[in-house]
């Protein structure tokens, strides 16, 4: 397994139980699409994915590693070889797109190589590469501020590509774009997986996306898996139960359509 997450807690000191007894088990090169209501704990559960946040409880293994068993250092490596895509990417306004999309590698180089690169970008084609994948090669050298909350998106999912990671995880990574794109950067990231054997996790809000471009399918609701089945399989009383609200009689109009139709494995 590539990930196994088995009895995951996460509490927050707030009070707030933002994963609660969850068991995930993912294996290589699978493909998943995380769903569920604002507040679920997709972020959370794709942070202690990433090794970003330690749980509060369970055990987490990553690669054949048993994260938070290891020493700061080897975590810190096999961070090298997860790749995280924040819905905003912590980008710097002045930076420029060339040396974002580089960042990717800081944690397989040695420090005088980042250094240098930081100062003078030392794979400019590697960067572009990467940046044509998702329509912003003419973006190489334009500052981030630059550029549109969706752009500023690929910028950030260019540089998890260039980083060429095992598990690629992405919290929301389409959010800021529309259907149109949104559909098509989703393609790009599957095709990548498939190309390279990656295991790519992704959170989405837009459950159409999520049946159109990924073979299974987790249902997260108040920190807890509701369902974890192929897509084929999410139907209108699984997607019923997870957008469930006390105050609504229906889901959320992120739920789609009965019309929508639903992929085959």
């Amino acid at each position: 397994m590539t990930l196994r997450l088995t009895q995951g807690r996460l509490h927050h000191g707030n009070g707030v139980h933002a994963l609660q007894g969850v068991d995930l088990h993912i294996g290589a090169g699978e493909q998943v699409a995380i769903i569920g209501p604002s507040g679920a704990g997709k972020s959370s559960l794709l942070n202690v994915l990433a090794t970003a946040v330690q749980p509060s409880g369970g055990e987490l293994d990553v690669l054949g590693e048993r994260a938070w068993q290891l020493s700061a250092g080897q975590r810190q490596r096999l961070r090298a070889r997860i790749g995280l895509v924040h819905q905003a990417p912590p980008l710097p306004p002045r930076q420029r797109v060339v040396t974002a999309v580089l960042a990717g590698k800081l944690g397989q180089w040695s420090l005088a190589r980042s250094l240098v690169s930081l100062l003078r970008p030392l794979d400019v084609a590697g960067a572009r590469a990467a940046l044509a994948k998702l329509d912003l090669g003419d973006k190489l050298f334009s500052q981030c501020q630059q550029l549109s909350g969706g752009q500023l998106q690929r910028v950030g999912i260019a540089r998890v590509l260039y980083q060429a990671p095992e598990v690629l995880l992405a919290d929301e990574p389409v959010s800021a774009m529309d259907p149109v794109l949104a559909g098509h950067t989703l393609s790009v990231l599957s095709r990548h997986a498939r190309e390279h054997r990656v295991t790519l996790v992704a959170s989405l809000h837009a459950v159409e996306l999520a049946l159109a471009h990924f073979p299974r399918i987790i249902g997260l609701r108040e920190g807890r898996i509701l369902f974890d089945c192929p897509a084929a399989e999410v139907d209108r009383d699984r997607l019923d139960a997870l957008y469930a609200n006390e105050q609504l009689q229906s889901p959320p109009t992120v739920v789609p359509p009965l019309t929508v139709q639903i992929p085959r494995c």
